[in-house]
């Protein structure tokens, strides 16, 4: 997601990058993101672990393969940049926040891992921005946003869109701050790059999950039941 507009200082510009490659973090920065990353996944194993329904694995499943082929769409924004879905919210809400950062993990390890879309040292720190960020973090936006809407079942859509949106934000922020403490790029210019570019990329997100919510809304309201029931076992 994240495009070539962030190593503008760093290097000439090219195609949009999509997750960031090798040599964009300093060593001890990706290794720092590596350990947050591993803690935080084995954390959602032992939690989803706990409230594992066997109805859960075909939707884990789907919600993967929807998610994983999605992000290789690209959708152009400005200046040659390209941007997709993240898919972190969709995942937090259809399958509880823990289920969807497991989904993400693999979504982004499967990419980086057989389609060399990122790179592997720093792997830890893509998981985290694209991954962990947009469930944990969106799915809290999302509940604050609902609860402040009038609810879940009357403000899901509008909430989903708000906390996409500002999901690809904070992951947008959080690579400017890696890139920065790395050294690759002055912080300033890193977070004004990544911040005005994912804030347009930001609104695609928010209406591919929105369309996305409205047609499970209309079509099988029942998985998010489903997923209250494994969030309120988790409590």
């Amino acid at each position: 997601m994240f495009a070539s507009i962030v190593a503008a200082g760093a290097a000439e510009a090219g195609p949009p990058l999509l997750h960031a490659p090798d040599g964009f973090l300093s060593l001890p920065i990706a290794a720092v993101m590596w350990v947050i990353t591993f803690v935080v996944t084995a954390y959602a194993v032992r939690r989803t672990n706990a409230t594992f329904d066997e109805r859960a694995i075909p939707l884990m499943g789907v919600t993967a393969a929807f998610v994983f082929a999605a992000q290789m769409f690209n959708f152009q924004v400005v200046g040659g940049t390209s941007g997709h879905l993240l898919g972190g919210v969709l995942a937090a809400v259809l399958l509880g926040p823990w289920a969807g950062t497991l989904v993400m993990v693999a979504v982004v390890a499967v990419q980086g891992l057989v389609f060399q879309d990122g790179g592997l040292v720093v792997m830890g720190a893509n998981i985290f921005n694209m991954g962990i960020i947009g469930t944990l973090g969106g799915y809290a936006v999302y509940r604050v946003a609902c609860a402040a809407l009038g609810g879940e079942q009357r403000a899901r859509i509008p909430a989903a869109g708000i906390a996409a949106w500002i999901s690809v934000v904070a992951a947008a922020a959080a690579m400017a701050l890696e890139l920065g403490l790395s050294g690759t790029t002055d912080l300033r210019l890193a977070l004004t790059a990544m911040l005005s570019i994912h804030a347009l990329i930001g609104i695609g997100e928010a209406l591919i999950t929105m369309a996305a919510f409205a047609f499970i809304g209309a079509t099988r309201p029942d998985l998010f039941r489903l997923r209250d029931a494994r969030v309120a076992a988790a409590a």
